[in-house]
This record gives structure tokens, sequence and C-alpha cells, in this order.
């Protein structure tokens, strides 16, 4: 920039550093402008024209609303390269580390494993008798890739203490069952609780169900019901601890997680209406450009960066990767409250795709949240 306003509008050495020193603090005052006719005079002055002079200055502002320094950038730089070798080579150690890095960046846990999924790398659930704290991977002679087993860091309700201690008592040998697990990991009823609802004790106890069962036995210094008679114990005993459904099991997970290794929700409501006649990501980029589209999926990100004009940027994730929405502010005031608050958003739009990226411009939005019952997703919205 020093070098341009030197050659092109014979600044001096000094002028053009302070030209630089303007640009940099552009965002906070308009000592820039102090610049433009000189810049543009000293242009023409130099034989360019009028018209050219005024759409470098424009640039040279446009400049100033995103640029940084060098040696910014080349620190960037050296991140990016180093994160994108490390994925390409090593990927599951890619996702570990940021997995274990959370709360941070722009991507949840459940993206994240989402992503690792489809890049053909297996993610093993939280179990009791296999987790440490941390998220690890697994060493693996048979696969290209080694597998991730997630930690019990991502177990809602589990303090990290606690779960060092399961990991310090499990190594010493395998929890044979429940009572096994709190004798000898020293856990609260709090702790037994969160376990059970992220189902981390299926290993030991059977599913979702019979584990929350033997947890409360556990607290209870007689029998949980008054039977009258073996018979009525082992109806009721069944019908208590009957295996839950994929749905219910789904829903669970997200709400003691934060994330499911099961089906992914929408997958679960692909065959009902109005879900019925939405396309899936993966068929996007096979539209043409401004081909009419219905596309569905949960809320993950919602972006309105201050260089964009007002747009909101919506991520919306389906079963097979994540769709990318443009919000422009005229549907944002007509569909405001779906566009702040749905977990769930059917957007009805053209699709727009250009150098690789496509999005969906939308049209309408509407919240479908009613459809995921008592699902919790959380978005990262307006970081």
């Amino acid at each position: 920039m020093i070098r341009l306003a030197m050659v092109a509008a014979g600044f001096t050495g000094g002028e053009a550093d302070a030209l630089r020193r303007a640009i940099s603090n552009w965002g906070k005052n308009s000592k820039l402008l102090t610049f433009e006719h000189k810049l543009k005079q000293g242009m023409i002055n130099k034989g360019y024209t009028a018209d050219f002079a005024d759409r470098l200055f424009n640039q040279i502002k446009g400049f100033g609303g995103y640029g940084f320094p060098e040696s910014h950038s080349a620190s960037f730089a050296l991140l990016a390269y180093v994160s994108a070798w490390l994925k390409c080579h090593h990927p599951a150690a890619f996702y570990v580390g940021l997995l274990n890095s959370q709360p941070m960046g722009f991507y949840s846990p459940s993206q994240l494993i989402q992503d690792a999924r489809r890049h053909h790398i297996m993610v093993l659930p939280v179990d009791v008798n296999h987790s440490s704290w941390d998220h690890q991977i697994l060493s693996s002679a048979d696969q290209r890739q080694p597998p991730i087993r997630l930690g019990l860091r991502l177990i809602k309700g589990l303090s990290e203490a606690a779960g060092q201690r399961i990991h310090t008592a499990q190594r010493q040998r395998a929890f044979a069952n429940v009572a096994d697990l709190r004798q000898r990991a020293c856990l609260d009823r709090g702790d037994m609780e969160a376990l059970a609802a992220a189902d981390a004790l299926s290993g030991i106890s059977g599913n979702r169900y019979q584990s929350h069962w033997q947890t409360m036995a556990l607290e209870a210094h007689r029998p949980l019901l008054p039977y009258d008679s073996a018979a009525q114990r082992s109806q009721d005993d069944a019908a208590v601890t009957a295996a839950p459904t994929l749905p219910e099991d789904v829903v669970a997970d997200y709400q003691s997680t934060g994330l499911t290794l099961r089906s992914h929700p929408l997958s679960l409501l692909r065959h009902q209406p109005p879900f019925d006649r939405c396309r899936r990501q993966t068929e996007l980029e096979t539209l043409g450009n401004h081909c009419f589209v219905r596309v569905a999926g949960l809320v993950t990100c919602r972006q309105r960066p201050g260089t964009a004009s007002g747009v909101v940027f919506l991520t919306l994730e389906d079963e097979t990767g994540n769709i990318n929405v443009i919000v422009w502010p005229a549907i944002q005031e007509r569909y405001r409250q779906s566009l702040m608050t749905a977990q769930l958003l059917l957007v009805k739009g053209t699709v727009e795709s250009r150098d690789g990226v496509t999005h969906v411009i939308a049209g309408t939005l509407e919240d479908c949240s009613d459809r995921l019952s008592a699902l919790a997703v959380q978005s990262r919205d307006f970081h």
C-alpha cells in the first residue's frame, strides 16, 4: 500500500506511512478521507484517469474494512496451513484435538463428529469401561484411520473429578455392574444419573432405561414398589426396563451430551410431510442455478458479519451435511421470529452456486422445532 501511494500518486515516504496508519484505523474514525483528494489528484497528475483514481481509492477503503498487518497474515496463514495438513494426514488427531479444546471455535462437538464420520472415521460412544475424561485416539491395525473414543467430558452434569475417578478405577479392572462402579469410583447420585442419562452404563447394565432403573435402585433401602407377588414384580420390571425407541434414544442423546451417534434427527423425519419434499444437502450441487428448492435442517449457526450489509448467514445441518443459507434483510423482517429462535428450520428459496460453493437464497422460513419434541439443539449465534 505504501509503495502504491508513492508510485501512483507521488506520495513521500512519510505521507505514504501516514496513509497506511489511516487505513488501519478506518473502522474507528475517518482519517482516511483526509487523504482522498491528495491521492486522487496525485494519480491524475501522474496521468491516470479520474475514474481509475476513484476506483482505486474505493478499493483502498474496502481493504481498510478487513485488512490487517502482514505479520498477522503470516501467523494466520501458518495456523491455517498446519490445521489443513493435520486434517489431511492425521484426521483423527485433528478432530480429537478440537474436541478436547471445547468450548471453542466455530463448530460444535456435534458438527465436528458428524464431519469426522463423513470422512470415514469410526466414532465410538462414551462408556464407563472404556472412556477416559478426554476424547482419545484408539490404536487399530486393520483400519486406515484409527477410531475415536468419546470421553466422559462430553456428559452434562458429570464433574471432571468424578470422571477422573472413574478412569482411575477402570484402569485397575473393568466395572462389573453399577454398584461396583459407584463404590470403586466414589460416585454420588448426581454422577450416576448423569452417566445413565448419557447411556454410558450400557456395557454393564443394558439399555438406557435399565441403567436408570438400576441407578435408582442403589438409592433405595427397600423395594421401590410394593409388589403383591413375584409375578407382578416381574411384569413391572419388564415394563420399566423395555428398551427406548430410536427417537427416544436420539432425544436423550442430545439432552445428555449435545450430540448423537445414532440416526440424525432429520433422517427420522425425512419421510413425513413437509420434509419428504425437501432436498438433502448432497443433492443441492446437482441442481442448476436459480432452481427453486426446499431444504430443512437443524440450525447450527447464525452469523451477521459487519461487512455483509445486514445479511444473515445460516448453517443448517441435515443427515448428509451442512447447508449454507443466505437471508436478505427483507426476509429477516418478515420471518424474524423463526430466524432467531428456530431449532429446526424449513427454507424455501433458490439455489446459487459459484466457484464450487452452493448457497440457498431464502424466500420463506418455517419454524418446525415442535417436530423435535424434547430435543435440545444448541446453535452458535452471532459470535
